[in-house]
């Protein structure tokens, strides 16, 4: 499909643009062999895993008329979203895996009333957005109940990467600043003192645990659900993440994430959690989570991320000793508070936030989805 001069699209990707092109011309568009050339090779220089860079190449080399725009919209959906996933194939999942468009794609409805039609919205900006794009920076706070469902969808297709830390064990490299010894004695020892070729190696890195305490008291209503379903999507990635709730006692909602359907998750993690828009008491809270890492080594060496306002009710001398064992037990305390918003200088002011803040690595923001792809690029990055 392409040329030496041209960039190539990842193995499979091809086959699948050309039927997608030969599905736009079973629906009646007159898309000939070239244009397909021509799809192939401009989505070659974008992102093909992108969902929407797909989308508007598509667009832009294999619609000729806008009255052929609501077919194509109408086929895109279909060939790329609207498949059952039993018989999807593993180029549709890793397209729609984009945390910014994923399986609940807003194809642009630019196509409303007489054919031809163009709204004035898409005059003014060349085309559409994706709706979802507004909805990332739009908190959570402010959102409709039809744009938090949306969100949750788009989040249940995020991908949170597992933090990772390097082992004491290594194994082989193919090339790296540390030479393998002892593999090198042994060959040269084979081939009777006469060495062949250099032998490196490097560190392994496993999985680093993650633990996230998220708040769930009255305080947090507007918040608590949105960031349960970000746990529900770093559980799906990572079995070495754990999960609790808490408002006024700890509840740990683990096995209830292991749900293949982020819904009936969702439910079942409600149902164990008792104290949901309670009060709340981190300290108490956060005592009962240290006691159970002390016996079962929960949280050792883990990250430890607890996502709440500080608006606690409990004893400040309560969160203040917990936040210090915490602090001993877990390789880094992230503190993801929705009242901190886009500010960049952001200083504590409620009660619980001043008391944990000494003891706190970062803190981030969960007001919106956008600030929660943030904070899990950052986790991927701390181990």
């Amino acid at each position: 499909m392409s040329s030496p001069d041209t960039v190539s699209l990842p193995e499979g990707f091809d086959a699948l643009l050309v039927d997608f092109g030969h599905a736009l011309r079973a629906a009646g568009l007159p898309v000939g062999t070239d244009d397909i050339l021509t799809f192939c090779s401009g989505t070659a220089s974008l992102d093909v895993t992108d969902v929407m860079d797909v989308y508007w190449s598509g667009r832009a080399t294999l619609v000729r008329r806008r009255d052929h725009v609501p077919i194509y919209n109408a086929v895109f959906r279909l060939f790329f979203l609207e498949v059952d996933p039993a018989t999807d194939d593993e180029r549709k999942r890793q397209m729609r895996s984009s945390a910014t468009a994923g399986a609940t794609l807003e194809i642009p409805n630019t196509e409303e009333g007489l054919p031809g039609e163009i709204s004035p919205q898409e005059a003014k900006l060349g085309y559409l957005a994706s709706t979802s794009e507004v909805y990332r920076h739009k908190a959570f706070a402010d959102c409709s109940d039809d744009e938090l469902r949306q969100l949750r969808r788009l989040m249940s297709q995020m991908r949170v990467t597992p933090p990772r830390k390097r082992t004491h064990r290594t194994m082989r490299a193919r090339r790296s600043a540390t030479l393998d010894m002892r593999r090198m004695a042994r060959d040269t020892m084979r081939t009777l003192g006469e060495p062949r070729d250099l032998a490196y190696k490097k560190r392994r890195h496993r999985l680093r645990p993650l633990v996230l305490i998220l708040d769930v008291s009255g305080s947090m209503a507007d918040y608590s659900r949105n960031l349960l379903q970000f746990a529900y999507s770093a559980r799906r990635a990572n079995a070495k993440v754990d999960v609790f709730c808490f408002g006024t006692r700890l509840s740990r909602i683990t096995k209830a994430l292991d749900r293949r359907d982020p819904d009936d998750a969702m439910r079942i993690a409600g149902e164990a959690v008792l104290d949901w828009d309670g009060g709340t008491r981190i300290g108490d809270s956060l005592r009962e989570f240290t006691r159970e890492a002390r016996r079962s080594r929960l949280g050792r060496g883990a990250i430890v991320v607890i996502c709440s306002d500080g608006l606690d009710r409990g004893d400040p001398q309560a969160l203040e000793e917990s936040m210090e064992t915490l602090g001993r037990l877990a390789h880094r305390i992230i503190w993801v508070n929705p009242h901190k918003g886009d500010a960049v200088d952001y200083v504590p002011a409620s009660l619980g936030m001043i008391v944990a803040d000494p003891f706190i690595d970062e803190v981030h923001s969960g007001h919106n989805l956008a600030s929660l792809e943030r904070l899990a690029a950052r986790l991927s990055k701390v181990g």
